[in-house]
């Protein structure tokens, strides 16, 4: 009798069951039946050579249980599915990983695959084995909105045990590996989408983490299956290339060889061959052809010392004449994945380029393994690197993120944003080194420091010198964040930070800050919508907890939240409610609609955070005749009722506009655009600027354009007022400065 009959409910081709020994278990050593296939006799070969006899032991046994989960499945190749977790084992031993991990490499699909519980694993092998397990395994049996949100859950569960313990990903990148080394039974479009997942998501990973080899093999792989026949071009066109390349390299080699064993150097030199996908993304983003993109050449020197990368450099420059420009020291300043280098191009023979990489043994190590290179799992933290506590600040930050974060795709949006591999390297007024994703903000800076001091960030000096908080960030640059107790952050700094850290953080606390202004804003448009169907905004008891009932809100305030933020339509609740109260006569409206003069409009005060915005495109301020739109995920949007994008938009879906009025008490100014026309002389423009703030209002913007005669000039003014008087006072003063022609208020 069997008693490990194949899984009916297997996905992956069950087939008829492998021959067994008489006692029902498999063999220690049952060898794959297809050629160049992941023997499980190599991988014990390999673990042989660190790990003891009792891990030996464990990892034997994870083998024979995870050969009976997946007796009688095959691959789409049609060898075992056995030799999958094998590989996946083999790939983690070349990083010398741990017992726990080899074995959870083993296992790393029989929950998913096998409906293996957890408990079970923690019974058999212990719990940092199961837990590894179990980081690695899919969501599938959760029912999600979309195939999108599942991918964003599934990436988000890993993410986050990954950032407890570094393995998980180290393990998830071995199986997508091998995975992606055996792609090519699969169809097409299967095989697109498997090759995109992995070029977004694990290459970057695989970079942040120091994993070069993986990092290139995975994107070498993820490229011959997005653009297979660029790949193939691209390829016979570089093997075409390499014998015209053979005398010039083996000429370079020879010079370097001589030149450093002169100096008396210990070293090691080889070629640094370009990846296909390197070539073909420095074909594309430079705009560059085939050959100029190979007509560089590549040779890594490695030494013995620090000290001795410098002595090689000096005796390469004296070889051949450095670039000017073209050196960068990633030794005194290390790379955010660990990654340490001397960069330098020189101008070799018949005046080709030539690049450089030099480096000591332990630099190359961690250059080629990142992370895995510096395995530490059960020493003191004394013996943690650098590397690794860069590392675990990356992962702690995930943690971070995620509790600001309840959505997996906006998790998943944050975390992609700083997986890209550019950074710029910044320095704090006491020297210490902070590396950001290209692109960054000095306010990305502050929230890399701590989110309390993002959170309370008025001001920066970069270089001794005040700037914006938007300003982007240089390598080198000295950057001091100012900070007040009573400073909170703007609805207006998500539009220009760029780590997902910040991101996150500052949509935490808007959405914290401004949950009362929500509720109120909600409660009135829900008011007002059903004023237009004649019902009175308070609801009965029977009403209320059958909507909440079937809108899966879990209290009447976070209905009102919802439709304060645009997450709900209030005419939509609305008609839902009315569709509540036909069941039950009592509780219906006379037929009698209200006339629209009657119903209340929702009063503006401009200080209502997030909840009301008021439109860019037409700036109205206190006096202009309103109106307001409905947008979903930005809840209500004030325009004039003369601005003409809004009239286009309300032509086309006049249910989304509600009536808006002004409120009384406006404690705030306002921005309003202004437009003058001007004589082009000498201080006209501090006269103008002037008159503006002795008028009692700000500048934010000025923008100057002149005409082909510089004759005349036109100023722009971004400015903050009252209301529409305060704006008259302001025209009727500006009109009286000498050389001011025309003043008038921007229109859209």
């Amino acid at each position: 009798m069997n008693l490990f009959p194949p899984d009916s409910t297997n996905s992956r081709n069950p087939v008829a069951p492998r021959e067994r020994r008489a006692d029902n278990r498999p063999p220690d050593f049952a060898e794959p039946v297809a050629p160049g296939v992941a023997s499980v006799t190599q991988l014990i070969a390999k673990l042989s050579e660190y790990l003891t006899p009792a891990e030996l032991k464990k990892v034997k046994e994870a083998y024979r249980f995870s050969d009976e989960m997946h007796l009688g499945q095959v691959r789409k190749s049609g060898e075992p599915y056995i030799s999958h977790p094998i590989a996946v084992a083999e790939i983690c031993a070349e990083w010398k990983l741990d017992a726990q991990a080899i074995m959870a490499a083993l296992l790393h699909d029989v929950i998913e695959d096998q409906d293996v519980k957890k408990d079970e694993l923690i019974e058999r092998f212990g719990a940092q084995v199961a837990n590894l397990v179990d980081g690695l395994s899919k969501l599938e049996k959760i029912e999600f909105q979309s195939q999108l949100e599942a991918q964003a859950e599934n990436f988000r569960k890993m993410l986050l045990a990954m950032a407890s313990d570094v393995r998980v990903i180290l393990i998830k990148l071995a199986d997508r590996l091998h995975n992606m080394r055996t792609l090519g039974v699969m169809v097409p479009a299967k095989k697109r989408r498997i090759a995109g997942e992995t070029m977004e998501v694990y290459v970057p990973i695989a970079h942040r983490l120091g994993l070069n080899n993986i990092y290139r093999e995975l994107q070498d792989l993820s490229f011959s299956h997005l653009y297979p026949l660029r790949y193939q071009t691209l390829s016979k066109a570089i093997k075409a290339a390499r014998g015209n390349r053979r005398e010039v390299v083996k000429k370079i080699l020879e010079a370097v060889k001589n030149q450093l064993a002169s100096s008396g150097l210990q070293f090691e030199v080889d070629g640094r061959e370009k990846t296909l996908y390197g070539i073909y993304k420095k074909m594309r983003n430079k705009h560059l052809s085939f050959s100029q993109v190979l007509d560089v050449y590549g040779f890594r020197v490695v030494v013995d010392s620090v000290p001795n990368c410098y002595v090689a450099l000096g005796t390469l420059h004296a070889l051949y004449k450095p670039m000017p420009g073209k050196f960068k020291d990633y030794i005194a300043i290390g790379k955010i994945n660990g990654y340490q280098s001397l960069h330098t191009t020189l101008i070799g023979p018949y005046g080709t380029p030539v690049e450089f990489q030099i480096r000591t043994q332990e630099m190359h190590r961690t250059a080629e393994s990142g992370v895995a290179a510096h395995w530490l799992y059960k020493t003191g933290d004394s013996n943690i690197t650098d590397l690794q506590h860069r590392t675990h600040a990356w992962l702690q930050s995930l943690l971070d993120i995620q509790q600001q974060t309840g959505d997996s795709a906006e998790f998943l949006e944050h975390v992609k944003v700083d997986l890209f591999p550019d950074s710029v390297y910044v320095f704090t007024p006491k020297s210490k080194i902070i590396a950001l994703p290209r692109g960054a903000t000095a306010l990305d800076f502050a929230y890399s420091i701590h989110t309390g001091i993002g959170d309370h960030t008025v001001g920066v000096k970069i270089n001794n010198e005040d700037q914006p908080l938007r300003t982007e960030l240089h390598n080198g640059d000295i950057v001091e964040i100012i900070t007040k107790p009573e400073s909170r952050p703007s609805p207006t700094w998500l539009t220009f930070v760029r780590t997902g850290k910040a991101r996150s953080a500052i949509r935490h606390h808007l959405r914290a800050i401004d949950v009362n202004e929500s509720v109120e804003l909600g409660q009135e448009l829900l008011a007002q919508a059903l004023a237009v169907r004649n019902i009175k905004p308070e609801l009965s008891d029977a009403v209320i907890e059958r909507l909440l009932a079937e809108t899966s809100a879990k209290s009447l305030e976070e209905m009102y939240a919802d439709i304060g933020i645009g997450k709900r339509m209030p005419a939509l609740v609305a008609r839902h409610i009315f569709g509540l109260m036909e069941g039950d006569p009592d509780l219906l409206p006379s037929n009698k609609p209200i006339p629209s003069s009657e119903i209340a409009p929702v009063t503006i005060y401009g200080s209502e955070g997030v909840a009301v915005q008021l439109a860019p495109c037409c700036l109205p301020i206190p006096g202009d005749q309103i109106t307001g739109q409905l947008r979903r995920d930005q809840a209500l949007v004030v325009h004039t009722c003369d601005c003409l994008p809004a009239k286009r938009v309300r032509a086309k879906e006049p249910d989304r506009w509600i009536a808006v009025q002004w409120g009384d008490e406006l404690n705030r100014r306002f921005d309003c655009r202004i437009r003058l026309l001007i004589n082009n002389e000498k201080g006209i423009l501090a006269r103008v600027a002037a008159e503006i703030g002795e008028s009692d209002a700000n500048i934010t913007y000025v923008g100057m354009d002149e005409d082909d005669e510089h004759s005349m000039t036109q100023l722009r003014f971004t400015i903050q007022i009252k209301d529409r008087v305060h704006l008259a006072q302001l025209i009727r003063n500006l009109r009286r400065v000498a050389g001011v022609n025309r003043v008038e208020r921007e229109r859209s």
